[in-house]
């Protein structure tokens, strides 16, 4: 078992407090979805179809969860209002959990891939950077020797907030000067890796969503460069996306998706929103293991996702 597989009280601290504002929005809506009703019957339902689509759990999940509550309800016959946010919680924790998307257990790493090289992709401003300085943090306690490459070349702030990253968890970041070719800043970061026997290795790249096409070409040149250094690489291609925006979160995963082969997704900055049932939709909807959540500006305050953690926080007692 990993050094980071046990779901501590402080992480379970963290992620309650990261998910206080989502909760306190869903929870505001539940109460009033079922103001004055005794148990749960269609006029219940339908308002919460709507208290989900508009806590941005989306449509289509929140259709599958409605349909499986109204099954509960028909075979139970009676069901109370006091009982609705404990079957909610069920309901979606089964539904997230038969997915055959498999979770991660910790921040460990395939022995059998060194080094192991992640791709970072995502739009400017959805924490991307961040993620990449605390996920070298995570690799890093657990020992790993981690290397960083500043691909994203065409935005000086990007290489600068990297290099910031880089010097406060104590890796070295690979960069070249503005405007360079970001497939030779991974090209020289994987060799730099590999002759310092590194364990990971953390490509960021740029942030452009605008022009489908030029994304996709610029994702395989520089996924065809590190080939030539390690030939499975990226063994990640990892989409960061911004939780507080809600459904444009779900469409940039889709946008995304479409464009290259991503493996995994990030969610961040749910601490900070009340949108976090965004995180229910997408884990549901894409066949891509959420791997990570954000739930703060701290180095510690990336999470492994754990699904039934999560609903377990989102609609505890």
């Amino acid at each position: 078992m990993g050094i980071f597989s046990f779901f501590t009280k402080e992480k379970k601290e963290t992620l309650d407090k990261g998910l206080s504002k989502t909760k306190e929005n869903v929870f505001s809506k539940i109460t009033r979805a079922v103001a004055g009703k005794s148990k749960v019957d269609d006029e219940v339902l339908d308002n919460l179809e709507e208290v989900l689509i508009t806590s941005d759990v989306g449509v289509e999940t929140t259709l599958k969860i409605i349909s499986r509550i109204e099954k509960r309800v028909a075979k139970d016959k009676y069901v109370t209002t006091k009982e609705l946010s404990s079957i909610l919680r069920e309901e979606i924790a089964s539904l997230l959990m038969e997915s055959n998307v498999e979770e991660a257990e910790n921040f460990e790493l395939p022995a059998d891939k060194k080094p192991y090289v992640i791709m970072v992709v995502g739009v400017n401003g959805v924490g991307k950077t961040t993620t990449i300085g605390k996920l070298a943090y995570q690799f890093k306690k657990a020992g790993k020797n981690v290397y960083l490459g500043a691909a994203d070349t065409f935005r000086a702030a990007a290489v600068e907030q990297l290099t910031i990253w880089s010097e406060r968890v104590g890796v070295p970041v690979v960069k070249q000067k503005m405007g360079s070719d970001p497939a030779s800043v991974a090209f020289d970061t994987l060799n730099s890796a590999k002759a310092n026997n590194a364990d990971v290795v953390i490509i960021d790249t740029a942030g452009r969503l605008h022009n489908k096409i030029n994304l996709m070409n610029e994702l395989t040149k520089i996924k065809n460069v590190m080939k030539k250094v390690v030939p499975d690489a990226p063994h990640e291609i990892l989409l960061v996306l911004d939780g507080s925006t809600g459904q444009n979160a779900f469409e940039q995963a889709k946008q995304f998706t479409a464009a290259t082969e991503v493996n995994a997704l990030a969610i961040t900055k749910l601490d900070g929103t009340a949108k976090g049932g965004v995180v229910i939709g997408i884990s549901d909807h894409f066949s891509i293991p959420v791997k990570y959540i954000g739930l703060g500006e701290g180095m510690e305050d990336l999470q492994v996702f754990r699904k039934k953690e999560f609903v377990d926080s989102l609609f505890g007692e």
